[in-house]
Order: C-alpha cells, then sequence, then structure tokens
C-alpha cells in the first residue's frame, strides 16, 4: 500500500534572499499542503518553473496504454511523410546549423538537457559518430545502446523498449533490420522516434545526400540522379524523396534487383518526378548530375555478394563516368568496397563528392532532430 503524507511549507511573506549567507527571513506564512502520496505524479512544470500544486489521481486523464500522446509528425521515419516545403526548410536549416558550427562558434546549445537513445541493432561508424556528436555539439548527451545491450525483440519487446526508453529520453534513433521495427518504436514511444537506418529505407543519407546535392551541383530540383546497383534501401528513399521533390531518378540494376515494385509505383503515381526503372546502366548515366553507387550486399546480406560480383557491368568506373559526362558527381553512402562496385580511381576523382556526404550525414540530422523536437 502506498503511505500517504500530509505536509506544510513556510513560505516567505517578504524577500527570500538565494546568497549562501542568508541563514534566515521573516515574515513566514504557514501553509497547509493537500495530502499527497509517495507515488503519487511529480510536480508539474509550468513555464519552465516547477510548480508545488500536485496533480490529482482522480482529475487526470487516463494515458494510453503505450505512452503519452505525441504528433505523429515528429518522427522521422519515411522522407514523403512530410511534404516540399517541410524538406526543403530542414535542408536550409542543415545548411544553417552546419555554417555555424563551421564558424567555430559553440554557443547555439538547443539541445542542452536533452538525451538521446541511440538504438544499434545494426553497427556503423558514421551513423554513431555523426548522430552522437552532432547531438553533442548542439548541447546534448546521446547514449549507444549497441546489439548486445537490448537485443531488441529477443530479450525485450519492441513496445516495452520504446516505452522505457521514452520514459528516460526526448528523442530516439534506431538502426534496425525490419522496418516493422522502426514503426513499432514509433508507435509505443511516447518522444521522437528517427529512423537511422531499416532493410527498407535510410531516409537520413538521403537528406545528406540532397543536401550535398545542394552543396556542389547548385540544387536539387530538376536533376538527374542515376543510382548503378542493386535496388536497396537507398533506392527506396530517393524514391520517396522523388514523390516529393521534383527531379529525374533513374535506378538502373541488374534483373531479378529491381526496387519493391510499391515503392515505385507510389513514386510514378505522385507524378512529382520522372521514375526510372532499366538495365542498362551505360544508357542510364547519359547526362547525370549525380553517378550513385552502394555495396552489392549489405550487412546481413553478404551470402548475395559472390552472385553479384559475377556482372562485371553494374562497376560504377572511369569509363562509365566518362559516359556521364564531365559535369558529373560521384556518390557512395560508405562504406565502399574498392575495386568491387566502384573503382578506386573513381572514388579518389576530383568528382567524387563522398567524403561530402558523410561529413553531411551529422548535419542534416542536426537538422532532422530539431524538426522533431520543435525547435
Amino acid at each position: 500500500m502506498a503511505a500517504a503524507v500530509s505536509g506544510h511549507c513556510v513560505l516567505p511573506t517578504n524577500k527570500l534572499s538565494l546568497s549562501s549567507s542568508s541563514s534566515s527571513f521573516s515574515g513566514n506564512v504557514l501553509v497547509r499542503l493537500p495530502q499527497l502520496s509517495l507515488f503519487s505524479p511529480p510536480s508539474r512544470a509550468i513555464g519552465g518553473k516547477i510548480s508545488c500544486q500536485s496533480s490529482s489521481v482522480t482529475s487526470s486523464p487516463p494515458a494510453p496504454a503505450f505512452g503519452k500522446e505525441k504528433p505523429q509528425w515528429n518522427d522521422f521515419l519515411h522522407i514523403d511523410d512530410f511534404d516540399k516545403a517541410t524538406i526543403m526548410k530542414m535542408l536550409d536549416r542543415a545548411a544553417e546549423v552546419k555554417a555555424l558550427l563551421k564558424s567555430g562558434e559553440r554557443v547555439y546549445l538547443p539541445f542542452k538537457g536533452k538525451t538521446m537513445a541511440m538504438i544499434f541493432a545494426k553497427p556503423s561508424m558514421r551513423t554513431r559518430v555523426s548522430f552522437e556528436t552532432g547531438f553533442f555539439l548542439l548541447g546534448g548527451h546521446a547514449i549507444y545502446l549497441g546489439p548486445d545491450d537490448i537485443q531488441m525483440g529477443k530479450r525485450e519487446e519492441t513496445r516495452d523498449v520504446a516505452r522505457v526508453l521514452s520514459r528516460y529520453n526526448d528523442v530516439i534513433m534506431a538502426r534496425v533490420f525490419a522496418h516493422q521495427d522502426i514503426l513499432d518504436l514509433a508507435k509505443y514511444s511516447s518522444v521522437p522516434v528517427i529512423n537511422g537506418l531499416t532493410d527498407y529505407n535510410h531516409p537520413c543519407q538521403i537528406m545528406a545526400d540532397a543536401l550535398t546535392m545542394i552543396e556542389h551541383v547548385g540544387q536539387l530540383e530538376g536533376t538527374k540522379v542515376v543510382y548503378v546497383g542493386d535496388g536497396n534501401n537507398i533506392v527506396h528513399s530517393w524514391l520517396l524523396l522523388a514523390s516529393v521533390v521534383p527531379f529525374h531518378f533513374v535506378c538502373a540494376c541488374p534483373k531479378g534487383f529491381e526496387p519493391d515494385q510499391k515503392t515505385v509505383e507510389k513514386a510514378r503515381r505522385a507524378g512529382i518526378s520522372k521514375i526510372e526503372i532499366t538495365n542498362d546502366p551505360k544508357e542510364a548515366v547519359r547526362g547525370a548530375d549525380v553517378v550513385y553507387s552502394d555495396v552489392w550486399a549489405s550487412m546481413g546480406q553478404k551470402e548475395e555478394a559472390a552472385h553479384r560480383r559475377q556482372d562485371s557491368n553494374w562497376q560504377v568506373d572511369e569509363q562509365l563516368m566518362k559516359l556521364a559526362g564531365p559535369r558529373a558527381y560521384f556518390m557512395h553512402c560508405l562504406p565502399a568496397e574498392r575495386g568491387v562496385e566502384v573503382t578506386d580511381a573513381v572514388i579518389e576523382a576530383p568528382n567524387s563528392i563522398v567524403f561530402a556526404q558523410a561529413e553531411n550525414r551529422m548535419h542534416a540530422q542536426n537538422a532532422i532532430m530539431l524538426h522533431a523536437l520543435g525547435l
């Protein structure tokens, strides 16, 4: 049984000094406080200050079974969850905050006093360092939870993980295998959830890519982006972006490795961008602003690598880049298997912007987190 206590607090009617040397005051008033349970809810914060008013158990509305309700737009799960204006606003914000950090100033601390839980079912250098460093530089503290720390879905159900972590943290980022896991985290969490990657999509990477294109090509709208390789989570995110922002997207992939057909149809139905799926990489790259590649076998899919390596037509080499034209940039989300999907010479060429992409992961994600937290 919860013990109940009643008490009094003494409040001054004149002034109360906050100086450490002040040890007394006069004109005290005795105020009777209502009976409180030791297990009653904590005091409410009003206008940034703590209120002495306690919450009545009988007057408070019941909480949903999965925790506090939240606006759905706070989550960042798919790029096409947002309209063009919101996407472009986040990209503008990313550029602004990047410039501020590049200037050396460390006075902008919107995440001060906030914590982020980072769930990694799939390990990643770029995702961890970019999120953790970005959150720290803007005043926050990130907590890394590796594959063995939670074993989400095995040792503990995803819905329980979401409800526990959202009571400790202000935001959750997760890099997982099954897309359903990120959806369940968002459903049961009472704080924003950011998709750090799933087997279906990788929205943070594409936001970083869009920022990089704006910096180097000069714009995103009206460009031609050609992806060479299998239709994976990167392709799905490009398709979802193309359903919101107008540009020409081509996926040149081997037969049998096309992207998810429903996602392709969704992008085409949007009527925003020109979408092409082809099995001819040489024809696809002509006139491209960007030629994009990725590893042929992602983590957890290595058994497919040997089959894909049998066809060298899908390697981005100097000859393929010449077909694309002198203005074409090369992009890769990294890590790259040099000599497999791309040659060393292409990665090291002057028109390769792969490391600018990697850096922009942090800046794009900073903007995403600012938006998710309403800052």
